[in-house]
């Protein structure tokens, strides 16, 4: 399940339609966002399923005029450090000139079709700020395939803080228009294109 909107109050509405504790994420996110207003946000719910256990697990994105804010919720089974279930959430505030990629993949069937317009069945949003960087290595080559020169190893290192999925067979197909729109407000609030609230 996923939201998305342009006002304080439709994000508290989304939060509690998502129905995944809504006051304690409510309040998580609230927190962070303080007095600043809302240009844009995405509340998405995923579930998985660890052994024989199903946990929940929600993120919440907001977009304010200087800053890109989000929030993780996950649900614990109890353990020895705990005697009941319990909840975990987290907020990261991100000033917008930090966002160095908003990097949105598209899936679409029947390729050879494509008609401009039409939804993808799936859509995955990565945004990195510099808080999680992957470096990929793998032996280096010449091109020789008869060289046995030691050439050391390449790489490549890529920005990684967040990835969402949504598919519109799982989410639904407001999921995906959803994380449509508010990765096309975030890319357009960091590329400074438009400004962030201002009417179009």
């Amino acid at each position: 399940m996923a939201k998305t909107g342009t006002t304080t109050q439709g994000l508290r509405e989304a939060i509690e339609r998502s129905g995944y504790y809504p006051a304690l994420v409510a309040e998580a996110v609230e927190a962070a966002v303080g007095g600043e207003p809302v240009a844009s946000y995405l509340v998405h719910q995923e579930t998985t399923f660890d052994s024989n256990e199903v946990r929940r697990h929600v993120t919440v994105l907001v977009l304010t005029r200087t800053r890109f804010l989000v929030s993780h919720t996950d649900e614990q089974a109890a353990d020895g450090t705990s005697p009941s279930p319990y909840a975990t959430t987290s907020t990261e505030s991100v000033k917008l000139e930090r966002i160095s990629s908003v990097v949105l993949s598209r899936v679409v069937a029947n390729p050879e079709s494509y008609t401009p317009g039409t939804l993808p069945r799936e859509v995955v949003l990565t945004i990195g700020w510099g808080a999680v960087s992957r470096l990929d290595m793998e032996p280096a080559t010449c091109g020789d395939p008869n060289c046995e020169a030691d050439h050391g190893y390449t790489g490549s290192a890529t920005a990684d803080d967040l990835s969402l999925r949504v598919s519109e067979a799982g989410d639904g197909p407001d999921t995906v228009r959803q994380t449509l729109a508010f990765a096309q407000a975030l890319s357009e609030a960091t590329a400074g294109t438009t400004r962030v609230g201002s009417p179009q």
